[in-house]
């Protein structure tokens, strides 16, 4: 078959005519489109870093940028080439609807992860009761939170049930009040009991004279007359604090002549009526 030069020569123009202009357009969108992503995952960057966000949230945030971007800037390309967006955008969204719902506890997990990273309740190294759990928290993911629990149990927590419930954090605040209740015999001397406590607390220098600690009767219980201890501390002196002044409360009244009682029940008997023989 021959071919005739001028018709392949008309050909060749009207090609290029037709198409040659939309894939130049086309590579110069793609090309500038990739400067535009890059630069806004730049951006996104340099705006997290400025904020103090968490290390662990910004590669996720940065790359959910970039390929948002690089992927209208895909619709815009095929747009040029006249191929119909709107029913592509329509079959993505279905496409991602079902995604979604098959994966809707990942993705519910993703949400909460970044919102813990995003409004920090905690940080790496608190002490925080979550989901039933008290622990050292060792690592916060975009699943899951990582702790390990004071006998040295590592828990992993799915972030929607972090995010769910209500979160304890221990270690937030520099200070903690110990709250203590002491009982003492109905017949012992409660200002010398007060007193007595309250020279154990201004013995122990890790005690905060602001806000000061405070010593008063609580309540008249059935065995006890309670007392209530509350002192201030550091918050990394809670726990030591909390076992010495135990100890050392517990002498101090037993050396003010005060005891400690025991539950106790007073057990009354009735005789029973004699009845007269008949």
């Amino acid at each position: 078959m021959d071919l005739d030069p001028e018709k392949v020569a008309d050909l060749t123009v009207t090609l290029v005519s037709t198409w040659g202009l939309r894939v130049v357009g086309a590579i110069a969108v793609l090309l500038i489109g990739r400067i535009v992503a890059g630069s806004v995952r730049s951006a996104v960057r340099r705006t997290l870093e400025r904020r103090g966000a968490d290390a662990t949230l910004i590669p996720f945030t940065t790359g959910l940028a970039y390929y948002f971007v690089l992927t209208v800037v895909m619709i815009a390309v095929l747009g040029l080439f006249g191929i119909e967006t709107t029913s592509l955008v329509a079959v993505l969204g279905a496409a991602g609807l079902a995604v979604g719902l098959a994966l809707q506890g990942t993705l519910s997990n993703f949400a909460a992860g970044v919102m813990l990273l995003a409004l920090r309740p905690f940080r790496v190294g608190d002490v925080v009761d979550v989901a039933g759990e008290l622990g050292k928290v060792d690592a916060i993911g975009i699943f899951s939170t990582t702790l390990n629990t004071p006998d040295n149990v590592r828990i992993i927590i799915p972030n929607s049930a972090v995010f769910a419930g209500t979160i304890k954090n221990v270690t937030a605040n520099d200070t903690r009040r110990n709250d203590f209740v002491f009982g003492i015999s109905y017949n012992d001397d409660v200002a010398g009991a007060i007193t007595a406590i309250e020279g154990v607390l201004g013995a122990d220098e890790r005690v905060l004279a602001d806000p000061g600690p405070a010593v008063f009767v609580l309540e008249l219980a059935d065995s006890s007359v309670n007392l209530a201890v509350r002192p201030w501390c550091a918050t990394p002196d809670y726990l030591p604090l909390r076992g010495d002044l135990v100890r050392a409360v517990r002498e101090a009244l037993e050396g003010a002549d005060c005891s400690i009682p025991f539950p106790q029940q007073d057990l009354h008997v009735v005789p029973a009526a004699v009845s007269s023989a008949s």
